[in-house]
């Protein structure tokens, strides 16, 4: 072979290599990019491992192996917070599900301290807990389950927040 022809066979399987290795980086943060789906309504079926969640947890979809994964992002309106410094403070689940019965169709979810195994939530202070409704992936969707939160009277300074849920599973 002639240096020309051994120089460009060279560089085509350089160029080739490079081309599959940028493919195959491209397809793995794809997938380290994919965030779960969440099941806002408490009163749909939803496919989900319901032996990682609690009664008091927005629910998503888990895959079969993970360590650390989070959802979409999603607004929720803040029904409630309380400052808790020294992670021992939380809302009742009576309490909890007082306020899942004014929106049937909503998942009504509290946060506790953050711990391998366990929901954590995105957007909180971390000394701070808070009781929460889902409502939904868009703002216009958020105020108009801020509007009815409102309607109830009972969750003065209700807000909207986005943020996401995630569980670690390491």
């Amino acid at each position: 072979m002639s240096r020309r022809v051994m120089l460009l066979f060279i560089m085509t399987v350089i160029l080739v290599t490079s081309l599959v290795a940028g493919v195959d980086a491209q397809q793995r943060r794809s997938a380290t990019n994919r965030r779960s789906v969440i099941c806002g309504d408490p009163m749909a079926r939803c496919p989900v491992n319901s032996d990682w969640f609690q009664p008091y947890d927005l629910q998503f979809k888990l895959p079969e192996r993970f360590g650390i994964i989070e959802t979409q992002p999603f607004y929720a309106v803040i029904l409630k917070s309380l400052s808790d410094p020294n992670c021992n403070a939380n809302f009742s689940e009576e309490e909890r599900q007082d306020a899942q019965r004014l929106f049937p169709h909503r998942k009504v979810f509290a946060s506790k301290c953050g711990e391998p195994g366990t929901v954590y939530y995105t957007s909180i202070a971390h000394d701070h807990q808070i009781m929460a409704v889902y409502a939904g992936e868009t703002m216009a969707e958020a105020q108009r389950v801020l509007n009815e939160v409102k309607a109830t009277g009972r969750f003065n300074g209700a807000n909207i927040r986005r943020m996401r849920a995630g569980f670690n599973g390491t």
